[in-house]
């Protein structure tokens, strides 16, 4: 029983934290100490898509999955067992990517944005006090 309830939470952990790859950068526009963070998710999540290291939430669910009698996940991985095929069709899966950047792109470009205003603002301020 102990063994279906941690691979059941962490299967949502690695939910959260495709949430926070995609939606971190607009998190930081208003809590700027979140962009390094961010940052540092979608780099693992890059590095994660080359097949090059296995993501360490993949390895505790399977591991938790097998004590618990349970399939383990698709070869792919937590995203090709939840999401590729569940929430988009397989042939899309490079437009779903790109569709990624393009989210987290918009993101940090927004977070500078914002940043770079915040700055002129308290600089103008500063200046006329």
């Amino acid at each position: 029983m102990i063994y279906h309830v941690l691979w059941q939470t962490v299967m949502v952990v690695h939910f959260l934290v495709l949430a926070y790859i995609a939606l971190g950068g607009y998190l930081a526009w208003k809590w700027p100490r979140l962009i390094w963070p961010s940052v540092a998710f979608a780099v693992w999540g890059a590095i994660q898509l080359t097949g090059l290291v296995e993501c360490p939430l993949t390895a505790l669910e399977n591991w938790a999955r097998e004590r618990a009698g349970a399939h383990l996940l698709e070869p792919g991985g937590f995203i090709d067992t939840y999401l590729t095929g569940v929430v988009y069709p397989p042939r899309h899966l490079a437009e779903v990517r790109a569709g990624m950047v393009v989210v987290i792109a918009v993101s940090w470009i927004g977070f500078a944005v914002i940043r770079h205003r915040r700055q002129v603002a308290g600089k103008s301020q500063t200046s006329t006090a």
